[in-house]
């Protein structure tokens, strides 16, 4: 079948999808990431403008139709416009945008199929009149393989990690199933509204997860509901804080409990008694609200206890330090003996640490109440007795489970016993509603039909299916109903004890309760749950299943778009372990096979983990070589006629012999390469509205890359490090101009010139250096580089000297005095003086000091017209001086005088946010990429503004 290029190809409206993507981070309700946690999962925007893009031929492939650059970009823009339609979340289920892009994709697969009518493949699926497969090896959160599905593509999602298999079935396979059909439970049959109403996609199923998940909690609390007693308000508790007056004799909901974790003191003299390891005595500061917990010592007897303060304190300094002194040590509470790193370690790994009860929070009429805790209330732990606890072992990756390194080795270990209680009773009431679902779809005369592993679609697999939802919603809690969930002092509710990808060790924690009617409590997981279910149930059945992606069946070729495992980044297989144990326990008989396993599997796990490696290089030998079997088999089982689509998280830097490399992506693209694929495109995606500048110099994920590849010819040629080279240099303008005139933001741009770079790259089937060996991926991305960087200084001749003369001063200084001398000889240099630069209205020399004007240091009044001395270096920092104070409207208006002259200040605004980002110059970074970024706004309010004729002159602000 013949290679049509893909739009994924040649281009992507990138600004519209990565201001989606951004936005989309905020949505909670309906969005199917509240499912489940899962982690570093991909925008749905993102995913389905890939998938589009990865599908729909580029205009480029038909001369016929479109027989000039000018018709093929305008047919580009059209496709476009229906991206930017797709990626809006409004527009996730509006089945009119949705139907276009189906449209458009089908109209694509036609022309391929009908250009290769003798072709058996084709042939078979355009008269079954379905698109080709769709499978995603590593499947993860789902978002991809949801996406696919919703496009129209039959859907199938693997992944090794059956956390990972569940939330995919849970999303793609198991909604499709029941959707349309009414909710089971007493009311929804009892009620002839509920029954005559129409039940779009998922809704009904979503129903009875409510309804079951709430008759659960009822249940749970008839059962250990003395577990979580209320407070009262007492006389005493009155006298000593008159805010609690009001409240006097009322007994108030807990929402959370608060404790310290404790050590015996290190003094000989205290006798072994315990001291609080607290990082801070805060519990609310709220504007208007400030709370805290302050320590009343009785040195004597060697105790202590915590007493609840309101208002506003004399000295905030102790409040914010609690006990600690740095970074995991701390003081004794009794005689200010230093607790150190090691007696922390030594304490924990002995068994040593307990905890004690520091405040209570409770839900009082209008807002949160914070009382001090009272014996009876620390007492009622002990009266906690778990029937049965997770006793397997955690992980050994401290970098990622820092607890292990303090003791807590087993999963039980992660919780206090009565979160261990609640727990286990909801876990077990999982199979309990899961027989009452049952009864209730017989008695709505659902045939029976077999059970939801087998491909069941009545009774018993609807009970099933209820059943799968209320597990995920017990599971998904977890991560705030364990001894490492923190109190967010700024919102006043619980925060998830899995931060950036790990369970960060905690010496203070909140222990919720699953009863109240606040934050963290058991129904609010159901109701997420059941919110994310709801919207879904569009298309074709899609299929989960666990596997390894290195024993990917090559049978069938499929379009393929994943989200591989990023390097060392995600112990995805130790983490999920702490919501697998649960689900285990709640959901093992309804897929048996699936979660057979004690824990997840991790032998097989693809990731760079140095703990079961033994030595870093031995990890990353591991995944290389792992990726690389993993990429030959995505190519054998790739539809050839489409390009494949990867994400991948591109890691900033670290420092390797001197340098600056990324091994992550290094290694990855080497397995790509060795795989046997050739790059055709890297596009960024970001999902930070900064454009991810807060990451500037720092070793951090940045973006997440999409690589577009296809298989590489078995006759490609061998090429020399000088060919190579010479590529490079022909290429790699043309390319670079493309990217700028679509508008790229600065931050992106290195980025995504490795795509034209790699494509050149993976054309051959070797690059050879002078002494004959292949250049690696290191290598050659260093090459890469080195020729952007040649490039955009090669654009400094479009600048005059006084600007010329700028950049070079201020890639050494920045906007910081130097040296008198050191600017004259330099001025020289450019052919301009130190007097005119001054008269140019640019720099500032003063006492043998020169220094460049800051934006907000220019005069406002400025007139393009009028300045005798114009540079390029005035117009882009005039530009950002205007944006900033008045915004983009006031900036258009300065660009319209600039006319023509503008795009070039727009090239300078690159070359000044690379050397801002080489410098590590994070704030300036940040008025350059956002005076580009906004420059599409910037240039159509300036052609409103402009005669006709001249609104050509802004052809950069299209993209």
């Amino acid at each position: 079948m013949a290679h049509k290029r893909k739009l994924i190809e040649v281009a992507l409206p990138l600004e519209a999808i990565n201001k989606a993507s951004a936005r989309e981070k905020s949505i909670r309700h309906g969005h199917p990431s509240t499912l489940h946690l899962w982690w570093a999962r991909r925008p749905l925007a993102a995913a389905r403008a890939v998938l589009f893009a990865q599908m729909v031929d580029d205009p480029s492939s038909y001369p016929d139709l479109f027989p000039t650059e000018k018709a093929q970009e305008k047919e580009r823009q059209r496709l476009f416009r229906i991206i930017e339609d797709l990626v809006q979340w409004e527009n996730t289920n509006n089945e009119e945008v949705l139907q276009a892009a189906r449209d458009e994709i089908w109209r694509s697969w036609r022309r391929t199929c009908a250009e290769n009518a003798d072709h058996p493949r084709a042939k078979e699926l355009f008269n079954r009149q379905r698109l080709p497969a769709f499978h995603d090896p590593f499947a993860g959160g789902g978002s991809i393989p949801l996406e696919a599905q919703r496009l129209g593509l039959e859907a199938c999602a693997s992944d090794l990690n059956p956390v990972a298999v569940l939330i995919n079935k849970a999303m793609i396979e198991i909604p499709p199933r029941f959707a349309g059909l009414p909710p089971v439970h007493p009311e929804a049959r009892g009620d002839r509204k509920l029954i005559e109403r129409t039940w779009r996609g998922a809704e009904g199923l979503a129903e009875d997860v409510r309804w079951y998940g709430r008759w659960m909690r009822d249940e749970a609390e008839k059962r250990i509901g003395h577990l979580y007693p209320k407070v009262e308000v007492t006389e005493e508790m009155a006298r000593e804080r008159p805010d609690l007056q009001p409240l006097t004799g009322q007994k108030l909901h807990v929402i959370a409990w608060m404790w310290a974790r404790t050590v015996a003191s290190p003094d000989p003299a205290m006798g072994g008694a315990h001291v609080p390891l607290i990082a801070s005595y805060w519990l609310c500061k709220k504007p208007g609200k400030r709370v805290w917990v302050e320590p009343v010592v009785n040195g004597p007897v060697r105790s202590w206890r915590f007493e609840v303060h309101s208002g506003i304190p004399e000295s905030e300094d102790p409040i914010d330090a609690g006990t600690k002194t740095g970074r995991g040590t701390f003081r004794c509470l009794l005689t200010g003996a230093p607790l150190t790193t090691k007696y922390l370690h030594e304490q924990g790994q002995s068994g040593s640490i307990g905890a004690r009860l520091v405040a209570i929070v409770a839900e009082g009429p209008r807002s949160r109440v914070y009382l001090s805790p009272t014996q009876a209330q620390e007492d009622v732990v002990s009266q906690a007795r778990p029937c049965w606890v997770p006793a397997t072992e955690l992980g050994t990756n401290t970098r990622h489970l820092t607890p292990v390194a303090y003791g807590y080795t087993t999963h039980a270990s992660l919780f206090t016993p009565r979160q261990l209680v609640a727990l286990d009773t909801l876990s077990s009431l999982v199979s309990d509603a899961r027989e009452k679902v049952l009864a209730d779809a017989r008695a709505a005369d659902r045939e029976e039909g077999g059970r939801l592993k087998d491909g069941g679609t009545g009774a018993v697999a609807y009970a099933d299916a209820v059943a799968v939802g209320l597990g995920l919603a017990v599971s998904r809690r977890q991560d705030r109903w364990n001894a490492f969930t923190i109190w967010y002092t700024g919102g006043e509710k619980l925060q998830s004890s899995i931060r950036l990808s790990a369970l960060p060790m905690t010496w203070e924690f909140a222990e919720g309760n699953p009863f109240c009617e606040s934050t963290g409590n058991f129904y609010d997981g159901v109701e997420l749950t059941a919110r994310a279910v709801e919207p879904l149930g569009q298309g074709t059945p899609g299929r989960a299943e666990q596997g390894d992606a290195r024993a990917l069946a090559t049978d069938g070729a499929a379009v393929v778009t994943t989200d591989p495992p990023y390097f060392d980044n995600v112990p995805y297989a130790d983490l999920s372990d702490l919501f697998y144990v649960w689900l285990r326990r709640a959901l093992q008989p309804i897929f048996p096979e699936l979660l057979s396993t004690v824990l997840v599997p991790k032998a097989d796990e693809l990731v760079a983990d140095p703990s079961r490696h033994n030595s870093k290089e031995a990890a990353e030998r591991y995944f290389l070589e792992g990726m690389r079997e993993v990429i030959v088999r995505l190519r054998q089982r790739a539809l050839p006629e489409v390009p494949v689509s990867i994400f991948y998280a591109f890691k900033q830097s670290e420092s390797q012999d001197g340098g600056v490399a990324s091994t992550g992506w290094d290694t990855f693209l080497s397995a790509l390469v060795e795989g046997g694929f050739s790059i055709v495109g890297t596009w960024p995606i970001r999902t930070e509205q900064s454009g991810g500048l807060r990451n500037v110099g720092r070793n951090s994920l940045a973006t997440s890359v999409v690589l577009a590849c296809r298989a590489r010819p078995s006759a490609a040629p061998t090429a020399t490090r000088r060919e190579f080279m010479t590529a490079l240099k022909n290429e790699l303008p043309e390319a670079l101009a493309h990217l700028q005139r679509s508008n790229i933001a600065p931050v992106d741009l290195a980025q995504s010139a490795i795509g034209p770079g790699m494509a050149i790259y993976t054309r051959y089937a070797q690059v050879l250096d002078a002494a004959g060996k292949p250049l690696s991926v290191r290598e050659a991305l260093a090459l890469i580089n080195q020729t952007l960087d040649e490039i955009l200084t090669e654009q400094e001749g479009d600048f005059d000297p006084d600007t010329r003369w700028a950049l070079a001063w201020f890639e050494q200084q920045g906007f910081s005095e130097g040296e008198y001398g050191t600017a004259e000889t330099l001025s020289k240099a450019k052919n301009t003086s130190i007097g005119g630069l001054v008269e140019a209205g640019i720099l500032q020399s003063h006492r043998g000091k020169v220094r460049l004007l800051k934006p907000s240091e220019l005069p406002p009044d400025w007139d393009p017209a009028t300045d005798k001395r114009l540079t390029v270096w005035e117009m882009v920092h005039h530009l950002i001086r205007v944006l900033e104070s008045n915004g983009e409207a006031a900036a258009a208006e300065l660009a319209g005088k600039l006319g023509s002259q503008a795009e070039v200040a727009r090239e300078l605004a690159y070359r000044l946010y690379t050397l801002c980002e080489r410098k590590k110059r994070a704030s300036e970074a940040l008025s350059y990429n956002a005076l580009v970024q906004s420059w599409p706004e910037i240039a159509r309010l300036a052609r409103e503004r402009r005669q006709p004729e001249q609104a050509e002159l802004f052809v950069g602000g299209e993209g």
